[in-house]
């Protein structure tokens, strides 16, 4: 339950920043102080801590600043392997029968949004998003590098989510030290026909992004 909820919380926290999450910070606070003492504690409520001491537009302006204009800051985690490339779609596609295949379909964001991934933990699908993140660490480690190299607060988010991961292998932290040195491919092609339709989402309880149970909206 420990992951789920950091997950969980983290899924919300890496969405735009708006009145939502205004909304939603006393039931993130109460939830990550329920959690076990420990890294992923630790870094969310620091980033809390950030939250509640500055304004929504600063907020918002250095989300769009981090995330929307910092390619080395791309939330996407399929982006740090495939770049835009033709590989990428498949990928994708991947990720959206993953969430299928736990009940979901993916609304309003592609589904390698690292926010998404969180949710669908946090939606009750904790071991499928968990392979997902393990599959794709290497591009976890290198937004959180760049993340901390800009000095964004938004590294204690991402560090929690890769403090719920296992130690890495020989072989991940290769396949990241080659990222950070070479970065994604640089292939140019569009996205938009994977079959991803932008639609509204109001979840219940604290409002994360993207997944939509089969069927219709909760």
């Amino acid at each position: 339950m420990s992951d789920r909820a950091v997950h969980l919380a983290a899924s919300v926290l890496l969405a735009y920043p708006d009145e939502r999450l205004a909304r939603a910070l006393p039931l993130l606070k109460a939830t990550v102080a329920e959690l076990e003492p420990g890294e992923p504690a630790g870094r969310l409520a620091a980033f809390l801590d950030h939250v509640a001491a500055t304004p929504l537009s600063e907020l918002a302006e250095h989300y769009v600043a981090t995330f929307d204009l910092k390619r080395r800051c791309c939330p996407y985690l399929t982006y740090y392997t495939y770049g835009d490339t033709r590989r990428r779609g498949m990928a994708l596609l991947r990720f959206k029968q993953a969430y299928q295949a736990a009940g979901f379909e993916v609304t309003g964001e592609l589904p390698d949004h690292l926010g998404v991934v969180c949710e669908l933990s946090g939606r009750g699908a904790t071991h499928m998003a968990l392979r997902l993140l393990r599959e794709h660490r290497a591009g976890l480690e290198t937004l959180l590098r760049a993340l901390r190299e800009e000095r964004s607060p938004y590294a204690d988010v991402v560090a929690a989510v890769l403090a719920t991961l296992p130690p890495p292998t020989e072989r991940e932290r290769r396949a990241a030290l080659r990222l950070a040195e070479e970065g994604p491919p640089a292939e140019e092609v569009g996205l938009q026909p994977y079959g991803l339709e932008p639609q509204g989402l109001e979840p219940q309880g604290l409002e994360p992004q993207g997944l939509e149970p089969q069927g219709g909206p909760r």
